[in-house]
């Protein structure tokens, strides 16, 4: 499972800080006609500086926790503290998408693709991380 749970980890954290850098600091209109068929050009241009404004806030949100996770690779997997606040902020992403689906309506492939993949991964990472956290020191 250690091969596996470092695969996960470093596919989805890897997607994490390419998909961060790129709709945060070069082509976002290109993730909103990729990701949702839909050419940010015919909004209102009020609405159009808005939703780019917000999105490359928050992909830029999701290159920095990218970042963040390869620098503490190594403490993700051996301390308690740095594996609870990685497997947290995970799980919300996949919680995000789960009351989405259920909230908003089934997402397009790509979507659920990233769902799952990501679901199967927490599930892995925290099965594998069990054994390896150190003990609480006190």
């Amino acid at each position: 499972m250690n091969w596996l749970s470092y695969f996960f980890f470093y596919t989805y954290v890897g997607l994490v800080v390419v998909a961060g850098f790129w709709g945060a600091f070069i082509n976002p209109y290109f993730d909103f006609k990729l990701l949702c068929n839909m050419d940010t050009m015919d909004l209102d241009e009020h609405v159009r500086i808005n939703l780019l404004s917000q999105y490359r806030f928050l992909r830029a949100l999701e290159l920095g926790f990218g970042l963040f996770s390869l620098r503490f690779v190594s403490q993700i997997f051996h301390e308690k503290k740095f594996n609870i606040l990685f497997l947290v902020i995970m799980f919300s992403g996949v919680l995000a998408r789960a009351i989405s689906l259920i909230a908003d309506g089934i997402p397009g492939t790509f979507h659920l693709f990233f769902m799952t993949y990501e679901f199967i991964g927490l599930i892995i990472i925290f099965l594998y991380t069990r054994k390896t956290i150190a003990p609480d020191a006190g």
